[in-house]
């Protein structure tokens, strides 16, 4: 059965595609273990959502945006909160922002001591998401985009499952050159 956290390890493999990766190196990247790393892998691959290539284990990039585009938010529905400190998600960050007028409504943040925004909490997929992020700017994205779909109106989806599926295509296409 998916968790939550599968969705994390594979938008960080889209994320590093091309790149060499080891269990080792996603552990540390996600703060996780390298056996939840494991097992996340097998079970995204049990689920179809990736696949062993002989090389190494990389996204099965179709499956991977129908299930973002119809299925997250339905398996993983978001869990919503008050006020709080943290890090803009879904439209409020990057790279949905620019779409978006500044409206008086407090914006979607996950919650994080260190955050610069007050907004309405929004938990992310995994308790290290904004840890993870901080590291890697292309991961924060993804997340954001998938929260966009997750908790967003109809106009924020539909934008965030454009821009996912073109960030999905170019890595696609990256993986098949090499």
């Amino acid at each position: 059965m998916l968790k939550p956290q599968d969705i994390v390890v594979l938008l960080k493999l889209v994320s590093i595609a091309p790149e060499v990766w080891s269990y080792r190196n996603l552990a540390e990247q996600l703060d996780m273990s390298t056996s939840v790393i494991h097992a996340s892998l097998k079970r995204c691959i049990d689920c179809k959502l990736a696949r062993d290539n002989g090389e190494c284990i990389v996204p099965h990039y179709p499956n991977l945006l129908e299930f973002l585009t119809h299925g997250i938010s339905y398996v993983f529905p978001p869990k919503k909160g008050g006020l709080t400190r943290g890090m803009p998600t879904a439209h409020a960050a990057p790279p949905l922002i620019k779409h978006f007028a500044n409206t008086n409504e407090p914006p979607p943040v996950w919650p994080d001591f260190e955050g610069t925004v007050r907004g309405l909490s929004v938990d992310p997929l995994y308790r290290s998401v904004p840890l993870a992020v901080k590291k890697d700017p292309k991961l924060y994205e993804l997340l954001a985009l998938v929260d966009a779909i997750r908790i967003g109106r109809v106009r924020e989806k539909q934008l965030a499952i454009q821009s996912l599926t073109e960030r999905l295509n170019e890595n696609r296409g990256a993986i098949d050159a090499s």
